[in-house]
C-alpha cells in the first residue's frame, strides 16, 4: 500500500480517478468488460493464427528445404541422363542429390498382393528414415517397403515379399509421411536403382540443410542444365511453404481486424460511461474550477479513470488470453509450450496497447467537454 500511497502522492489524479469510478461499481465493471473482451478477442485470434501456421508448418515437414529436378517433356527431354544427375552433384550446395527411377508393379507376400509404386534409389537414406529396421546408407540389396503397403501385406524387417516376380527381404518398414511429399513411400517400395529398369532416371530429389541452400542449388541446376535449352524442370517446395506463410499473414491481419471491431464497442462503452459521470458529477467538478483547479487538471483526472478502466481490462484480458492460447495448442498442437512464441507476446501486447489507447482516446471528449464548461454554469442546478 505504501507504494500505491506514494504514487497517488505523485499523481493525485489517479486517487480521485479511483475513488470516482469506485462510486458507480456496477457501470464501471460494465465498461471494463468491454475492454476484456476486445483484448481478449484480439490476442485470442491473433494466437489462433500462430497455432494454424504451426499445424500448416508440421504437416508440411521440412519440404521447404527439398527441390525437384524432372526432365522437360514440352522440350521432348523423357528422362535424366547420368551426365545430367553428375552435373546437379557437382553445382548444388550442401545438399543431397537422390536420383530415382520409378514404375508400377504388383508386390505380393503369400495369398496377399496389391499395386503400388517401386522407386529405385541408391542412397534412400537421404530422405526417409526407418519406424523399424534400418535404412542403409547405400542401398544394394533388400528392399524398404512404405508404411502403407507393410500393413497392407501384414509384413515387417526380416520377412520376404515378391516383387514382379523376384524375391527380396525386407530391411526396414519407412515412417508413415505425414506432410506433403513428391516421393511418398507410404503406399511405394524402394529397391536396388539396378533393379528398375532403364538407365535414365525420372526425377532426381535435391535435399538440402536450408532453404537458402534449396534456393541456391534450384538457381545453380538452372544455371548449368538449361545454359543452351530448357532440359529440366526444377520445382522449389519452399515455393509451397512460402505461398502458406503469406496467406497465414493475410488470415491473421484479418483475424485481428475482427477483433478489434470489438474493442471499438468498447470504447463507445467508456464515451458513454465517462459522459454519463461527468454530468453526474457536474456540479462538483464546478466547485473544483470555482476554488481555481485548472482545466488540465479536470482533463487529467477524467483521463485517468478512462486509462485505469483500460488497463485493468486490459491485464484481465491479457490473463485471459494467455490461458485461452495454452488451450488452444494443447488441444490442436498438443503442445501448449507452443503458446509461448514471440509473435503471441506481440499479440497480446499489441491487444493490451489498443484497449488502453482506445479506452483514453474514448474519455478525451467526456474530459474536454467537462473542463470548458463554465464554473458558474456547472454549479447551476
Amino acid at each position: 500500500m505504501s507504494r500505491l500511497d506514494g504514487l497517488y502522492r505523485r499523481v493525485p489524479a489517479l486517487l480521485m480517478a479511483r475513488r470516482n469510478l469506485s462510486r458507480n461499481r456496477i457501470r464501471s465493471g460494465l465498461a471494463v468488460l468491454g475492454i476484456i473482451i476486445g483484448v481478449l478477442a484480439i490476442a485470442s485470434l491473433g494466437m489462433f493464427g500462430t497455432t494454424l501456421r504451426t499445424g500448416a508448418s508440421q504437416q508440411l515437414g521440412e519440404i521447404g528445404n527439398e527441390i525437384t529436378v524432372s526432365p522437360n517433356f514440352q522440350e521432348g527431354i523423357e528422362e535424366l541422363s547420368e551426365r545430367d544427375v553428375d552435373e546437379i552433384r557437382r553445382v548444388v550446395v550442401d545438399s543431397e542429390v537422390v536420383a530415382i527411377r520409378s514404375e508400377t508393379g504388383v508386390v505380393s507376400r503369400g495369398q496377399r498382393q496389391t499395386v503400388v509404386t517401386i522407386y529405385g534409389m541408391e542412397n534412400p537414406g537421404a530422405l526417409y528414415d526407418a519406424a523399424d529396421g534400418r535404412v542403409p546408407d547405400r542401398l544394394r540389396q533388400g528392399v524398404l517397403v512404405g508404411s502403407g503397403t507393410a500393413e497392407l501385406l501384414d509384413t515387417e524387417p526380416g520377412n520376404t515379399i515378391s516383387i514382379e516376380g523376384r524375391t527380396y527381404r525386407i530391411t526396414a518398414v519407412l515412417e508413415e509421411e505425414q506432410g506433403i511429399s513428391l516421393v511418398n513411400p507410404n503406399n511405394a517400395v524402394v529397391v536396388p536403382i539396378e533393379d528398375v529398369n532403364g538407365t535414365g532416371y525420372s526425377q532426381v530429389v535435391v535435399s538440402s540443410e536450408s532453404g537458402q541452400a534449396a534456393n541456391e542449388s534450384a538457381v545453380a541446376i538452372r544455371e548449368s542444365l538449361n545454359e543452351r535449352e530448357e532440359r529440366v524442370n526444377v520445382f522449389e517446395l519452399q515455393a509451397i511453404t512460402q505461398g502458406i506463410d503469406q496467406f497465414f499473414g493475410i488470415l491473421n491481419t484479418f483475424l485481428i481486424g475482427i477483433g478489434s471491431i470489438s474493442l471499438v464497442v468498447a470504447g463507445v462503452s467508456i464515451l458513454n460511461v465517462m459522459l454519463m459521470s461527468t454530468i453526474e458529477r457536474r456540479q462538483e467538478i464546478g466547485v473544483l474550477r470555482a476554488v481555481g483547479v485548472q482545466r488540465g487538471d479536470v482533463v487529467r483526472m477524467i483521463l485517468a479513470e478512462a486509462g485505469l478502466l483500460g488497463v485493468a481490462g486490459g491485464v484481465i484480458g491479457a490473463v485471459l488470453a494467455l490461458g485461452a492460447g495454452i488451450a488452444l495448442n494443447s488441444f490442436v498442437l498438443n503442445d501448449p509450450v507452443a503458446t509461448f512464441q514471440p509473435i503471441n507476446f506481440l499479440y497480446i501486447a499489441l491487444a493490451v496497447g489498443f484497449g488502453i489507447g482506445t479506452s483514453v482516446l474514448s474519455g478525451l471528449y467526456p474530459a474536454w467537454k467537462a473542463a470548458n464548461e463554465r464554473p458558474v454554469e456547472a454549479l447551476r442546478k
